[in-house]
């Protein structure tokens, strides 16, 4: 038998030249005490807002009794119905390209004749339950990375609330054709991200705090845009894509609260509990459904649908509103 000690077979060169990624390092909020802070801050703003509104529907001015008449009907309501099914296709949209929930949401709210103000103050009311679950669940699974959270955070609400006062101040008539104009880019920008090739490539991401600066801003004021300009941009920029994700869903919900936040402060208190109610009520459904498309549809496809869905409504938005 052949003495000779057995020799490791040596890497290929790419393998060889593969740049170390963020997997190498860990993301679970045990080893972060910031993102632990932070997951319980979420995990108790939501479950202090959902205990808010039950006592406030069931125990408020009125007794259970109100509160069941009004569950029953919103039941029997054209628009609790309508928002189920804005809710449940922009969830479906979101749950299957991690994007493009506000586009798609504000984008056909504003079809049904609902203000730019309107619009994003329900989508952003609405985005509370679903970004918290979604940011919560990417914590506990590792996929929050502790830096770029947090150069994501406090510029994302910065500009979130900037955007808020935006599309408060100016009458809705004439900010409406501007927005459904942004709300075309952002598909023609979906469309770009969906046909557009790159190399693989794995960089630490630069200029974070502008693009959420800039992503906060146009999310609050255009009722959309946070996923799809600040993932796509760091991914494209070389971000990990599990990290990237996870931290700009997480750093999502905080702003998206902000915003909703800023909402009510400024127009009021949105008489928009309808629309709110089946935004969320659709996307609670969606969930499964959009695994499935997932599974069944290549996100290229996917994503060729929706951009080319959001620019046809817009577009329509654009001809009513100067019509």
């Amino acid at each position: 038998m052949d003495a000779t000690p057995l020799k490791a077979a040596p890497l290929p060169l790419a393998a060889a030249q593969a740049p170390v990624d963020d997997f190498s390092h860990s993301h679970h909020p045990d080893d972060h005490p910031e993102l632990r802070i932070a997951m319980w801050a979420a995990a108790s703003i939501l479950c202090g807002l959902l205990v808010y509104l039950a006592w406030r529907l069931f125990f408020g001015e009125h007794g259970p009794a109100a509160g069941v008449q009004i569950v029953s009907d919103a039941l029997h309501s054209p628009v609790f119905w309508s928002a189920v099914g804005v809710g449940l296709l922009a969830q479906i949209v979101d749950g299957a390209l991690g994007m493009a929930y506000g586009v798609t949401a504000t984008t056909f709210l504003m079809s049904t004749g609902a203000s730019p103000a309107m619009a994003s103050a329900s989508v952003h009311i609405a985005e509370v339950f679903t970004t918290g679950m979604s940011g919560l669940s990417h914590a506990k699974l590792g996929n929050v990375n502790k830096s770029l959270f947090l150069r994501l955070l406090v510029p994302g609400i910065v500009g979130a609330i900037l955007g808020a006062i935006l599309v408060t101040q100016f009458d809705g008539k004439v900010l409406k054709p501007i927005i459904s104009a942004y709300l075309v880019l952002m598909g023609l920008y979906i469309l770009r991200k969906a046909w557009r090739h790159r190399g693989v490539k794995r960089e630490q991401p630069k200029h974070v705090a502008k693009l959420a600066l800039f992503g906060g801003f146009v999310d609050a004021a255009g009722g959309g845009g946070w996923g799809p300009v600040v993932t796509s941009n760091l991914i494209g920029a070389g971000g990990d894509p599990r990290t990237t994700i996870g931290s700009v869903n997480f750093a999502e919900f905080f702003l998206t609260l902000s915003g909703a936040t800023a909402f009510i402060l400024l127009a009021g208190e949105p008489g928009t509990w309808l629309t709110v109610a089946g935004l969320v009520f659709g996307g609670l459904f969606a969930a499964p459904f959009a695994a499935l498309l997932c599974r069944s549809l290549k996100a290229r496809t996917l994503m060729t649908i929706v951009g080319c869905l959001v620019i046809s409504v817009s577009l329509f938005n654009i001809y009513k509103a100067l019509g």
